[in-house]
């Protein structure tokens, strides 16, 4: 892809005493012919003659015969208000930096970003290939009309024969004029577009001066299409000259069938044939390349030539409504050679209109082509168009648009592609506004436009009306467009596009996020909408790629934060060692498919960075409550991103492979960053800020089929066993409405919510005492799992026989070593070997284990949730408590070790 500089990059400084400035584009090789059309000449000339086209010779009439002036003047008003407004966009975006060659392109994907930007521009390339086509066809057919030898004009000038092959020859021999023009450079076009528009100007005004010179006359009515002209006699229309009767009986709508269709007009059709011809106003846009000042000359070029093409249209409505009936202007749209003072002089005006425009968008389509080849969107298919001569001319997309153009004109008439063409230059006009809308709405600093006459009002209520205004001339190809376009974003979205141009997106996001944060009171928290915030504490990713997948599932739309611990003090450092390493963390993000920000801190100890993410991750309402940590033991890590598919792939855009980014993981035996001390230090700082905590044991072990995305699951069934009471004190059923508990249940049933998890089945363990009746604390506890609508099964073990332990004793008793290590030890061995017993009666094993019973194997355990007891209050113990959570969750498989401290469920609505 292309790469994009900074703006600054585009000034140079020249000279050691004056500070002169050169645009981008300029000074460089071929810089002075690339940019060296004035306002007038480069924006002015081309717009005109665009928004004329032939529009302004032949549908005057149309337009006031069948709607009547004050018809006339509102949709001439109401399609000149939509393109004002989105004159207005365009003017904003033009002025707010330098703009490059690509016109509407560049404009919108340097805002909307290359995915939309290239679908777009792509588009209007199109529609100025289809409207290249159609101008030389139109221009085909005036010729022919006049010079045919079929047609019914004198016989001394009827002499060009027709056909399709006829046809064809004369619009190849157009195109070639008109590319040959285009293919000179921007120069020779300019001249040749002045050229034009002096004629057309001379045309016009002579036709202006003949409704004032000409008196009274009948003009012969040209034939309806299907009838014989011997045999028929003439039909007459009427010029009046300036008479108010004529005004009076012109005010009104008569719409009636079209002549040349047969079609009975409707206000829609008539201001779809008015507005086809207006909808030239991007024409000296598309010159931004050759343009000496383009932030200047688009503006104010563009609002010239709005302003004069206005003031034409509302005159010939004024003077035609004055003078011609309505029989003249609904049978003849060419009734301004019937008046004329030099009727020769219309038909001049026709042809050079009609050349105009297909030069027009012939070299339109020609720079947005050459601005895509260079931003290499579409890849090799547009490499052609990159070819430039020695004066900067892109020859090369002048050629391959003037191919395209010949291949439409082999189709023949494209009069049913006129709409399309329209509504191709709708979306690109929407998009325009779109991207001014985006920009004004993102409210960011640098959008600073020097024209200021505009808001986003202007700008959505234009992108509406062109959007409107698309399904009004032509829904079906309004449609259409409209899923061309979306399949051209898929398309390039697929692809890639450069990320250095900026997106529009990310600033709205951003005002958004902002806004809605502040919003966001924690002080309205309620339990009834309390979620999962996790940050999980990552060492090396490579041994943790599971934790990070099954974290991710456990979030519940919460937020996700992985942070990391880099070591070291930034005095004894040249520079930051964090920045760097977050483009790292983020690739990984993105490979592993999770939905988790990434906040990396630089400190002397892994403890006190723990301490300083979980202060200060998260901004506002959204911040973490709960800590995870994978745990401590001596298991050699594994590789993850060796075995992982999502990791076997090379990174996009060839780049360094993820796997350089971070280091080998730990060898067994080596020295680690965390001590067992700080380790349960960091458990009990995470608790003292009010923080639940998860420690994760053995996740390497998970069924892979459960960590992904997929709705479908896993084929073998699985129990997700969960063990809501502390079974380092066995003191019987607690009720199993303790906090603790409670988020051990919650955590749990957020599990089973994911799609990847839902054909799992919840086990809810039920401890009795040694002195309870089975079936007593069991309907207590279906109470409460209906009240908090869980779902599962629960089961009842005893727990707890033979111990001899008073019922007022402290829970931290024996993690805090009251009642000495050999029974801390042996209490954690029986609790292991109960959880261990219940995991094998899951699978259908006997008390042999799987060789002593013949049973069928049925669903294994896939993840257990154990209560985590609270670390001891005396640092001496941390090692101690540590071991005694090695001996409780051994050889249980996958395991999260749960504390909460904060409620969670609620039974209210």
């Amino acid at each position: 892809m292309a790469s994009e500089s900074s703006p600054l990059l585009a000034y140079r400084l020249l000279g050691e005493e004056g500070a002169t400035f050169l645009p981008y584009g300029m000074g460089g090789p071929g810089g002075g012919a690339l940019r060296k059309l004035s306002t007038f000449l480069g924006v002015v000339v081309p717009t005109v003659l665009s928004m004329f086209s032939i529009v302004v010779f032949m549908r005057i009439g149309f337009v006031v015969g069948h709607a009547g002036l004050v018809q006339a003047l509102a949709m001439l008003l109401i399609a000149y208000f939509i393109l004002v407004l989105t004159v207005l966009s365009v003017c904003a975006i033009a002025t707010n930096g330098a703009v490059r060659g690509g016109g509407a392109y560049f404009m919108i994907s340097r805002t909307l970003g290359p995915e939309f930007g290239g679908s777009i521009g792509l588009m209007f390339f199109l529609a100025n290939v289809c409207g290249c086509a159609v101008s030389v066809l139109g221009l085909v057919e005036a010729i022919l009309d006049v010079f045919g030898a079929d047609t019914s004009g004198p016989a001394g000038i009827r002499v060009l024969p027709q056909g399709y092959g006829w046809n064809l020859l004369y619009g190849t021999m157009l195109l070639g004029l008109v590319g040959g023009v285009c293919i000179l450079g921007a120069g020779l076009y300019a001249q040749a577009s002045f050229l034009t528009f002096l004629l057309v100007s001379a045309s016009l005004a002579l036709v202006l001066i003949s409704f004032m010179a000409v008196g009274p006359r009948d003009v012969t009515l040209p034939l309806r299409p299907g009838t014989n002209g011997s045999s028929t006699v003439p039909q007459l229309g009427h010029f009046t000259g300036f008479n108010t009767s004529t005004l009076k009986a012109n005010l009104h709508a008569g719409y009636a069938q079209d002549y040349t269709t047969g079609a009975t007009m409707t206000f829609a059709s008539v201001f779809a044939v008015l507005f086809n011809g207006c909808t030239g106003i991007m024409a000296g846009a598309n010159m931004s390349g050759e343009l000496k000042d383009p932030s200047r000359a688009i503006p104010l070029g563009t609002t010239i030539a709005v302003v004069y093409t206005f003031f034409i249209y509302a005159l010939l409505f004024f003077f035609s409504s004055f003078t011609g009936d309505g029989t003249l202007l609904q049978e003849d749209y060419g009734f301004f050679r019937g008046i004329s003072l030099w009727p020769p002089m219309v038909l001049i005006g026709v042809y050079a209109a009609s050349l105009s425009a297909s030069m027009s968008s012939l070299i339109g389509a020609s720079r947005i082509l050459h601005a895509l080849a260079q931003d290499d969107l579409f890849g090799i298919i547009l490499a052609p168009a990159k070819v430039v001569s020695q004066g900067g001319n892109p020859w090369g997309a002048v050629l391959y648009s003037w191919c395209l153009v010949q291949v439409m004109l082999l189709v023949g008439k494209l009069n049913t592609l006129a709409a399309v063409v329209t509504v191709f230059y709708l979306v690109a006009y929407a998009a325009v506004d779109l991207s001014c809308l985006s920009l004004e709405w993102a409210s960011a600093p640098n959008f600073r436009p020097t024209f200021n006459l505009f808001s986003w009002h202007t700008c959505l209520l234009g992108m509406a009306s062109c959007l409107l205004m698309m399904f009004l001339i032509s829904p079906g190809a309004a449609g259409g467009s409209l899923l061309l376009m979306g399949l051209l974003s898929a398309l390039l979205t697929a692809r890639g596009g450069p990320s250095s141009w900026g997106y529009v997106s990310q600033a709205l996001l951003f005002h958004q996020v902002r806004k809605y944060l502040l919003r966001l009171d924690v002080r309205k928290d309620h339990v009834k909408f309390w979620r999962p915030q996790l940050l999980l504490l990552v060492g090396n990713p490579r041994g943790a790629l599971p934790l990070l997948r099954l974290a991710n599932q456990l979030k519940k739309g919460g937020l996700y934060v992985l942070g990391h611990v880099i070591l070291g003090d930034l005095d004894s450092l040249p520079l930051d060692p964090v920045q760097p390493q977050y483009g790292a963390w983020l690739s990984l993000i993105d490979r592993a498919q999770v939905k988790a920000f990434v906040d990396l801190t630089l400190s002397p100890s892994v403890r006190q960075g723990a301490q300083h993410l979980l202060r200060i991750s998260g901004l506002g309402g959204m911040k973490p409550n709960t800590l995870v940590l994978g745990f401590y033991d001596d298991t050699p890590p594994q590789d993850h991103f060796l075995t992982d598919p999502a990791f076997s792939e090379p990174m996009e855009g060839g780049g360094p492979a993820l796997d350089s980014l971070f280091p080998p993981p730990r060898a067994p035996g080596s020295p680690r960053a965390l001590t067992p001390h700080d380790y349960v230090a960091t458990v009990v700082d995470a608790l003292k800020m009010n923080k639940n905590v998860v420690l994760a044991r053995g996740c390497w072990a998970l069924p892979p089929e459960r960590l992904t995305r997929s709705s479908g699951g896993s084929s073998q069934s699985h129990h997700v066993d969960v063990w809501p009471l502390n079974l380092l004190l066995p003191k019987g059923s607690p009720g199993y409405v303790d906090v603790c508990g409670l988020f051990l249940l919650q955590m749990a049933t957020i599990l089973s919510m994911v799609p990847a998890w839902q054909s799992a089945k919840l086990r809810i363990f039920l401890c009795l005492g040694p002195q309870e009746a089975p079936g007593t604390g069991e309907a207590r506890l279906r109470v409460l799992l209906s009240q908090l609508r869980i779902r599962a099964k629960v089961q009842e073990v005893v727990w707890g026989e033979g111990a001899r332990i008073d019922e007022e004793e402290d829970e931290g008793n024996f993690v805090n070593g009251s009642h000495g290590d050999a029974e801390a030890d042996a209490l954690a061995i029986s609790a292991n070997a109960l959880v261990r017993a219940q995991q094998a009666s899951g699978r259908g094993e006997g008390p042999g284990g799987p060789e002593g019973d013949h049973r069928k194997e049925g669903p294994t355990t896939a993840l257990t949730f154990l209560y985590l007891p609270r670390p001891p209050a005396d640092p001496a113990r941390y090692t101690r408590y540590l071991a005694l959570l090695e001996m409780l969750s051994q050889d249980l498989g996958p395991t999260l070790l749960i504390h909460g401290v904060t409620p969670v469920t609620c039974t209210d609505l």
